[in-house]
């Protein structure tokens, strides 16, 4: 068979591909475990750092197993639930999109409990939507499941300058020591108000100037997601 004629062309084309999907395909099963375990690693750094504890790569699941004690899955009525999914690798977007399926009844819910400087802080993980993605976080309550103790905000595609500022320290700060239950004990959250918050507004926080959507979306993801474990707060208060 000549060397320039189309079939020749076409059977050399052929087999590069097919060598090609053959070496990513190998790659992408050999590289598996690292980018799941690497995954894993940044969850436990978020978590961490939503009750101001820094950490590393390296020292990140000594230092996640010292300070988070307990791993607990909660059901819609805030009762514990054993023997399913661990807490840890429960993903929060599909337990959210049960709703839409009108299984909304079968969400599960991961609570990770810290205990830090003789303190126990309750964190929860918020997921929603922004400008241009999903955005996504930690909020830590103090031992009273009422004062937030800190956050920590991750966003996919929004916009450096703008939306994408919800991810800076000077933004997460402004929630410490904001209440999501009112003085009559009614869950009302933390909302990012636009034009700026109050001193004395105990549930607002400054909304980021031009990115209206993006702070919306927080103040949505934060109060849908939390309403969630009210239940769970009520009962350990009752009792």
């Amino acid at each position: 068979m000549h060397k320039d004629s189309n079939k020749a062309t076409f059977i050399f084309s052929s087999v590069m591909v097919v060598i090609v999907a053959v070496l990513l395909s190998i790659a992408a099963i050999s590289l598996g475990p690292y980018q799941q375990r690497n995954v894993r690693i940044e969850k436990m750094e978020n978590i961490l750092s939503s009750v101001s504890i820094q950490t590393n790569p390296k020292e990140a699941e000594k230092i996640f197993a010292q300070y988070i004690t307990e791993q607990i899955v909660l059901n819609k009525s805030g009762e514990a639930v054993t023997g399913g999914t661990p807490a840890f690798d429960i993903d929060l977007k599909k337990e959210l999109d049960k709703a839409k399926t009108g299984d909304a009844d079968k969400e599960l819910f991961p609570l990770f409990i810290c205990h830090k400087d003789k303190q126990a802080f309750y964190i929860i993980p918020v997921r929603g939507k922004g400008l241009w993605g999903p955005i996504w976080g930690y909020i830590a309550l103090q031992g009273d499941m009422n004062t937030v103790y800190g956050v920590s905000f991750g966003h996919k595609s929004e916009t450096p300058g703008l939306g994408a500022e919800i991810e800076t320290e000077a933004f997460q700060k402004q929630f410490i020591g904001k209440k999501i239950f009112d003085e009559g004990g009614k869950f009302v959250s933390v909302k990012a108000v636009k034009g700026g918050a109050p001193d004395d507004n105990t549930h607002g926080v400054d909304a980021v100037s031009g990115a209206t959507i993006t702070s919306d979306g927080v103040s949505e993801m934060v109060k849908r997601t939390l309403s969630n474990y009210v239940p769970y707060f009520k009962k350990v208060k009752s009792s």
